[in-house]
């Protein structure tokens, strides 16, 4: 377990990389190095319970369910604050994103994770591609469209103009 949890945390900081502009919160890997933190713990407490067992120890397994116990607690706390906060930090993201988008100017390095977030999410805009039309880089072009990576990868002809939504 403990061998999982570090992949998984060395997975999001990597991926992170993709995607650090959306998350501007200096803040953002802690979930990641707290996965880690947590897979170190696991191993130490992994080691104390087998090394109890081993050993036939009342004291170090009493000291094992302790640890356990407390861990649980932890994991409990921790559901209910991300149930409780996760409107805030949908609110954040997509505060976060529309000025992002905002910035989009389809040369820059935002422009290209903008792009980038699309095609592989398969998304258009926060919520839709009508997010596009208060942007300044769709008052710019005056075609009345929106970013080629909004368009499904199945449309040959796309051309991302706002006529054409079954393409986008």
């Amino acid at each position: 377990a403990a061998a999982g949890l570090s992949y998984v945390g060395a997975y999001v900081i990597n991926t992170y990389k993709s995607y650090d502009n959306f998350l501007q919160d200096k803040y953002a890997l802690l979930p990641a190095v707290i996965i880690i933190c947590v897979a170190v713990v696991m191993f130490i407490i992994g080691l104390i319970g087998c090394c109890a067992t081993f050993r036939e120890s009342r004291v170090g397994l009493g000291l094992f369910l302790a640890i356990i116990l407390v861990i649980f607690i932890a994991e409990v706390s921790a559901f209910v604050l991300g149930f409780v906060y996760r409107e805030k930090v949908k609110t954040d993201v997509q505060v976060t994103m529309r000025s992002v988008f905002e910035k989009y100017d389809g040369k820059s390095p935002e422009s290209t994770v903008v792009d980038y977030l699309q095609e592989q999410l398969h998304c258009c805009g926060v919520k839709n591609y009508s997010d596009w039309t208060t942007t300044q880089w769709f008052n710019s072009t005056g075609n009345n469209s929106v970013p080629q990576s909004c368009c499904q990868q199945e449309a040959k002809n796309c051309t991302g103009h706002l006529d054409q939504p079954q393409e986008l």
